[in-house]
């Protein structure tokens, strides 16, 4: 079952260039960096009450984060909803008719179990759903 939206993925070119903006202009606080060798990025949490907002930074060219850049520029690229059940939500989404790009989820950001579905069937939002670990 979704419980809330968990965080809005941000693509950035540049963490070092973006997280001033957040830490400046909107006053957030920066909770923590971490690459994410698997995705092959760089991400950079932000609190703004029980959501999270998290930037990602290619480290690759090959990355989805720089794919995406490429093809749309800097801006939204997800948004992901927690669950406490992971696999039964993946189940209902595939039993919905919508194409998962992760049948299996794998390991995220804080450690947390994260997978996504096809943007093509959710209405042109890239959609994660993630569980457990931490930001």
């Amino acid at each position: 079952m979704i419980q809330k939206v968990d965080h809005i993925g941000i693509a950035v070119r540049s963490l070092e260039e973006s997280i001033p903006y957040y830490e400046n202009a909107l006053g957030m606080k920066l909770l923590k960096t971490e690459e994410v060798e698997s995705q092959m990025v760089k991400t950079a949490f932000f609190e703004a009450g029980e959501t999270h907002v998290e930037l990602l930074e290619a480290t690759s060219e090959e990355s989805p984060i720089a794919k995406f850049i490429a093809k749309n520029g800097e801006g939204i690229h997800h948004v992901a909803f927690g669950t406490d059940d992971i696999t039964g939500q993946l189940k209902q989404a595939a039993d919905a008719g919508v194409r998962l790009i992760h049948e299996v989820p794998m390991v995220g950001a804080g450690g947390k179990q994260v997978a996504f579905l096809h943007p093509k069937f959710t209405h042109g939002v890239l959609t994660e759903f993630c569980s457990g670990g931490e930001h």
